[in-house]
Parts: C-alpha cells; structure tokens; sequence
C-alpha cells in the first residue's frame, strides 16, 4: 500500500510513539477493505508500539479506530485517509500515541474544560486542501478530552450516506448529528464556536494591548512579509487577521512561486507562519476589522476598531485585507451555497462523480476547474460572460481535447434552481440572441474572479470605483500613517509572489514614516522625573 519513501518516512515519525496504540479495523471482503488492511499493517510493521485487530464492529465499513491501549483516548476514520488526509493519519498515530500535540497550554486547557459530550463526524475528500485542518484540529480535541469523540469520513466511500445526509461541500463538520460546520476552520475558530465566552475574553485582553509600531490588518502573502520585515527592524509589530493566510489557503497548485517549483497553499501558509513567529510577531487571530480610526481622534495613534468590540492602536497601519471570491449575485446562488453551489472544486469535485455539473467563467481559473472535474464528472458545462475563452492557449487547448465539456460563450448565468434542498439546474441567458435555456445538473462551480475585502474602510481612506485601495509607488494611501500592499490595493497584478513583494515595500515605507515623524512629547511629570 505504501512505498518505499513513505514507509521509511513513517517509521522515522513512529519512533515518537511513547504509548501502544492498537489500529482497530472494521473490514468486509471488497476491494476497498483489502486496501485498508494492506495501509494497517504496513502501518503496524513500522513501529513495534503499533499493533492490528481486525474485529472491529463500527457501523461504517471500512473504518478503523486508533485507539491508546489501556486508556479512553481515540480517534476514528471511516475511509482511507490519504492524498491530503495522510498528515492527519500521521499525527493522530503519534497523538494517541503519546506525543503531546502543538497546542498552546491555554487552548489545551480550553479543550480540558468543555462540558458535555461531543461526537463530531467530518466529511472530507482526499483532495480537499482546505479539510486537513479541521480533522486534525478534531483529533487533537478528542486526544486531549476523552468526552469529545471525532470520526472522520471520505465522502468517496460512502456516496449513499452523503446523498441521505445531503452533504455536498467539504469538509462539512457535524455535531451530536447536527450540521456544526462547513468549510476550513482552525482549532481556534472550533472552539469559539463551542466555548461562547471565548471571544469576549479574547476582546478584553485586547482592550489592554499595547500599541504597535506597525500594525497589520490581513494575514495574507502580503502581510506575512509586512510583519517579517517591519519586525526585523526592530519594531513592535502585529498582525490581527481573520485567519492567517487569506485565500492562499484555498489554493491548491502553487507553481510560479520563485525557487519553489512546486508547493500548496496550506503548505506555504504554513512556512509563512513560521517564518513570522520567528520574528516574535504578534499574531492576533480570528480577528475581523470594522473600522480605521484616524490618528488625529487617538491621540496620535491610529485606531482599528475589530468585530469583537476592541480597539488596536499603533502609530502605523498596513492595510492588506487581500480579497474573495466573487459571486454571481442571482436568485438561488445564496440559497444553495454548499449545497450544489461550490467556490471550490480541488474540495467539492468528488462529492459530484458521476453528475453533471457547470463551471461559472472562462479564465484560467474557471478552465482549469472544467478539466479537473471533466474527469470526476460525467458532464462538465463551461458557462463564459465574454465572446471568448479567456484562459492561457494551452489551458483552451486541453479542454477542447476533453469529450465530456461542453462551453458555452457570450452566456450569463440568471438563476440556480433547486428543489429546496438541493441544486437542480440554471437558467442562462444568450447575450446575443436574448434567448434562455435551462441546464439540469447537480452542481455548479463559481470561478469568475475576487471581489477586495475593503467594504469596512469605504468614507476612510480613497477606495477605486472596484473598491481596491488607492496606493501610489511607495504604497502610502490617502491617510497619512496607513499603507496597502496585495490583491486588496490598485496593483494590477494579483500574484502571490507580487503580493508578498508589495508587503516588503509597504513595511519599508512605514518604518521610513515612523523615522521621520516628531519624537512624542513625554508628559510633564516624566520630564520633571528625567531632571
């Protein structure tokens, strides 16, 4: 089941296992099982602490249990987890196992105190980039208190359990049986959802924070290198982000990053993360802006009021909020979002094998998308605004090669219909001719670009008529003291690479700011002191 490669990785991971751990199988005589069985015990043969019982009795087969011997800790995955869910596999042997996992004191003693019993059930795919991190943030939950349990299962292995439950997005978390959560999450975000006071708290401790040299809204390629170089100048530096990364977490290839020739976004985030952190920056997570407050009214210092209620200062602001799909805006589209209606295909596409779906653009994104999931699907409709493919010649090329896609241009998108609990087609419109059509099918993939995520700074600072922040050379705004950088700013180009670029320049122009500006005026009581 395993090579060569992994297996010698895997015995070098299973050397931290401190606790027997017994793999736990619950097997029939399918092929599916005969894969499972032959992932177990390459497993088993690793680590000599690792042993196999084939006598499980789940429901779900096949599923297997990684249960600590002697002890109530275990977790549970219905499926194979591998592609992206082989990481969460690794770390859950090694958690169950004994070795304590990367969880801060104070988030594991939040764990510790929840009341009650959970049994959360994730529906991942193999392909989901976004769903790792949610499995192994339910994992670590259910490995630090015994009364959280989590099984996770690949859709793919159970198509009549997603069609009863109506799951059509990954990952799609359930609680005690009921819909908790769709979408990637971070530990920290689960646990607001469950501990209510969380966030209050959160907004105290904020309400006390020092200020800042520099501040960062957005946590993004363009902040990330924001932080790293404002903090190598020795200045007090922070991040507050709604979650570090931005949309680079929902990217799957990543392939012009200069001298990486090949990486994804969340494992790009992660190095990002670390790179900052080693910079002692401080990252304020799960934190969403809703207003700029100008220095003249903070005693000059400049203001960004959060959600939570709190108030940062800092005697500069880096704006870079990045930016987020754009939606179609028509009847039906809100209605059955992530229930037909998906941003996502890497994620999505294998909850739709066999069905016929459209993808919504004609770009790189939107053919891309088409050719991937032309080889899930049984039917692929391209539904293009414009005259005309826009995407790359070699992109255009490969989809004409595919005989299950069919692409429509000069067509607009007027409606998704449903039947109440899912989607069923879409009415689009011919440009030219004004004549409507309808298209049955079961999914729809929305590609048709990012919208900037500035609406909180509209009356603040100079916005474009595309809501994008006006910058000049130097990255300075309208508002002295407050600079943008990346896909959220009037910069032509929304690259990863430019983004980060934009970031190190922003950096530099605030710490150049903060040089020029007059020392602040001590008190009197200090100058009296001081003589």
């Amino acid at each position: 089941m395993l090579d060569a490669n992994l297996k010698a990785q895997l015995k070098s991971y299973m050397a931290n296992i401190v606790s027997p751990v017994e793999l736990v199988a619950t097997l029939s005589d399918d092929s599916r099982s005969a894969e499972m069985r032959a992932l177990l015990e390459d497993i088993a043969a690793q680590c000599d602490k690792v042993s196999v019982n084939l006598d499980g009795a789940d429901a779900r087969t096949p599923s297997f249990a990684i249960n600590r011997i002697g002890g109530p800790v275990g977790v549970r995955f219905a499926g194979l987890p591998m592609g992206h869910e082989f990481t969460s596999l690794v770390l859950a042997l090694l958690q169950v196992g004994g070795h304590p996992p990367r969880v801060t004191p104070e988030l594991a003693e939040q764990i510790r105190a929840l009341e009650g019993d959970y049994h959360f059930e994730t529906y991942f795919s193999q392909s989901c980039q976004n769903c790792p991190d949610v499995v192994q943030a339910l994992n670590v939950m259910s490995v630090i208190n015994p009364r959280i349990r989590h099984v996770a299962i690949d859709g793919a292995f159970f198509q009549d359990e997603v069609t009863a439950r109506g799951i059509m997005a990954v990952p799609t978390v359930l609680l005690n049986g009921e819909v908790f959560a769709q979408g990637r999450m971070e530990l920290e975000q689960i646990l607001a959802k469950l501990d209510t006071g969380a966030a209050d708290r959160a907004a105290e401790r904020l309400k006390s924070a020092a200020p800042f040299d520099v501040l960062i809204v957005g946590g993004g390629p363009a902040g990330a290198a924001a932080a790293v170089y404002a903090a190598r100048k020795g200045i007090r530096t922070g991040i507050a982000a709604e979650r570090f990364g931005g949309q680079v977490l929902d990217t799957m290839g990543i392939e012009n990053f200069i001298s990486v020739s090949h990486t994804e976004g969340p494992k790009l985030v992660g190095d990002l993360e670390r790179h900052v952190r080693e910079n002692e920056v401080e990252i304020i997570n799960l934190q969403k802006a809703r207003k700029l407050i100008p220095a003249a009214t903070e005693g000059g210092l400049i203001g960004v009021e959060l959600e939570s209620g709190a108030t940062l200062r800092a005697r500069s602001v880096i704006l870079s909020t990045g930016a987020r799909w754009r939606h179609m805006n028509v009847p039906g589209e809100t209605e059955y979002r992530n229930r037909g209606v998906a941003y996502c295909p890497h994620c999505d596409g294998p909850l739709f094998k066999g069905k016929r779906v459209a993808v919504i653009g004609g770009g790189n994104s939107g053919v891309e998308a088409a050719i991937d999931l032309a080889g899930l699907v049984a039917h692929v409709t391209l539904i293009e605004f414009d005259s005309r493919l826009r995407a790359d010649a070699v992109l255009q090329r490969k989809l004409a090669s595919l005989p299950n896609v069919t692409v429509l241009t000069s067509a607009q998108t007027t409606e998704v219909l449903g039947d109440g609990a899912k989607v069923t087609g879409l009415v689009w419109r011919n440009r030219e001719t004004d004549a409507t059509a309808t298209i049955e099918l079961e999914g729809i993939f929305v590609q048709i670009g990012l919208v900037p995520n500035t609406e909180w700074l509209k009356g603040d600072l100079a916005l474009s008529p595309r809501g994008e922040i006006e910058i000049d050379a130097r990255g300075e705004t309208s508002v002295p003291g407050v600079f943008a950088a990346g896909d959220a700013t009037t910069t032509p180009f929304k690259q990863i690479i430019i983004a980060a670029g934009e970031g190190a320049r922003a950096a530099l122009s605030a710490f150049d700011y903060l040089i020029r500006l007059a020392p602040v005026d001590k008190p009197a009581d200090a100058e009296a002191e001081a003589a």
